[in-house]
């Protein structure tokens, strides 16, 4: 089931809604939305229920451990985030790296072959981040496997975030109240999220979908741009929709969701980048990996080795392909040389000039990383890539792809997408001295999401859906 379905938007979430105001007592209520998000689990597959509520059982039974153990707490540590990680491994990684031993001995391996549950990097990374805050801090272990289940299971962010650290849980799942005011927001937003998922990132993935399917001298250097970029805007308003959509709905039972994406596209360095877009998957891995190697505590070496370190594992969690490990490293290489470069870096942001100079240059390191992230092998990467940067007449079956790919509405959506990327609309209100939470800026919210609301209807009931890009992760 996901947000943007018939079934979630006029079944599901009006029912949860319903009986989760008619269930009396905070634990029944918590107990309530823990079966609501494992039927909300179950409609992916009923296989992965076990998978869901095992890493479940080793994150409660590791904070056990953890919160009781005088001696060897770092071994126990060790060992319950071995566990998670085996099990994320097993049903994520298994296939890929029994490909690529047998790649390196020259035999044919058989391949397990698991079904990749739904949503099992983010309820995995909970889980870890849940064993390790109460390995800083036993004080923060949770006794009632209840209240941990619903951390890691609550649907709204089950499949696709935002990941939610348990030190910032914590204080929510003892008391979270809900109120007209965060409704009211909790569903504009949502509004807002579904609106940028159906109008704008299915749109663009038409496009980018037909681009990437070129093959030979049918995609020429406009056609290759025009793929790049509609991927771009597909990915950011899918998942940033995703996110919308997911901290409305935690509003509508009371919780608040950290933002996770902050108009990424206008960042002036790839370090800028990462603090912008999926924010709270590098809180996490900042928290849980970097900070552990070492952070920057050990010299210049030993920082750029780190973060290189953390790069290789993002784009290894994001699938189990050489492309997104390829991605990562991309990243990671950028990040690395532009702490190396930091005070060249510094003088040109004192210019306004260099500013823009640098802005360009990280959009161009962002769209040519994400080329080889949407392609379906290293080679399809490598060819939309060279492809961006030759053959750049249109010609013959080039011409008549662009035309044909090229629709008045994939247009509208790329344009779209590429100014509301920017914070242009916010500069404007600010401009007319429209505040947030000021009587117009909410009488505003309010019908621009019933217009959205409206929209979106209409688009789902004129055809069928397109999931969501990081459920596979």
């Amino acid at each position: 089931m996901i947000f943007n379905s018939v079934v979630f938007l006029s079944v599901f979430l009006p029912a949860v809604l319903l009986l989760y105001r008619l269930v009396p007592g905070r634990r029944g209520k918590d107990g309530f939305l823990c079966a609501a998000s494992l039927v909300f689990y179950a409609f992916g597959g009923l296989g992965a229920i076990p998978v869901l509520l095992g890493s479940a059982v080793c994150s409660y039974a590791g904070g056990l451990i953890l919160a009781g153990a005088a001696q060897r707490r770092k071994l126990a540590c060790a060992l319950a985030v071995a566990v998670l990680l085996g099990i994320l491994c097993a049903y994520k990684y298994l296939d890929f790296l029994t490909g690529v031993v047998g790649s390196l001995l020259g035999i044919a391996l058989p391949s397990p072959g698991l079904a990749l549950p739904m949503g099992i990097s983010f309820f995995t990374f909970h889980g870890i981040s849940y064993v390790v805050d109460v390995y800083r801090d036993p004080a923060r272990v949770c006794r009632r496997f209840g209240r941990l289940l619903l951390y890691i299971s609550f649907f709204p962010r089950l499949v696709a975030g935002p990941i939610v650290r348990w030190q910032d849980a914590a204080g929510q799942l003892e008391e979270h109240p809900t109120s007209p005011e965060l409704t009211a927001s909790g569903l504009a937003r949502f509004a807002r999220g579904m609106a940028k998922k159906l109008l704008i990132a299915d749109v663009a993935g038409g496009l980018a979908t037909a681009v990437f399917a070129l093959e030979g001298d049918a995609l020429a250097a406009p056609l290759a741009w025009a793929g790049a970029l509609g991927y771009c805007v597909q990915i950011f308003f899918d998942f940033s929709g995703y996110s919308d959509m997911a901290i409305g709905l935690g509003r509508l039972f009371g919780f608040r969701f950290p933002e996770n994406f902050n108009y990424p596209y206008i960042s002036r360095s790839l370090t800028e980048f990462w603090r912008r877009w999926h924010m709270t998957l590098n809180r996490w891995f900042v928290d849980y990996l970097y900070i552990p190697l070492g952070g920057s505590r050990r010299g210049k070496g030993r920082t750029l080795v780190n973060k290189f370190i953390v790069f290789f594992f993002t784009g290894l969690w994001h699938g189990a392909g050489w492309t997104f490990i390829l991605w990562g490293l991309w990243h990671g290489l950028f990040v690395c040389l532009e702490e190396a470069a930091r005070p060249a870096l510094d003088r040109l942001e004192r210019r306004r000039a260099g500013r823009a100079l640098l802005r360009v240059y990280t959009l161009l390191v962002v769209v040519l990383g994400f080329v080889m992230f949407r392609a379906v092998s290293v080679e399809q990467g490598f060819f939309v890539l060279s492809r961006m940067f030759s053959h750049f007449s249109l010609a013959g079956t080039s011409r008549l792809a662009f035309e044909t790919i090229l629709t008045p509405a994939r247009w509208a959506a790329l344009g779209a997408g590429i100014l509301l990327s920017t914070p242009v609309f916010p500069a404007l209100g600010r401009r007319l001295g429209i505040r947030d939470g000021s009587p117009a800026a909410s009488l505003g919210t309010g019908l621009l999401a019933l217009v959205l609301l409206a929209l979106c209807f209409l688009n789902i009931s004129g055809g069928g859906f397109t999931p969501f890009i990081y459920q596979q992760f």
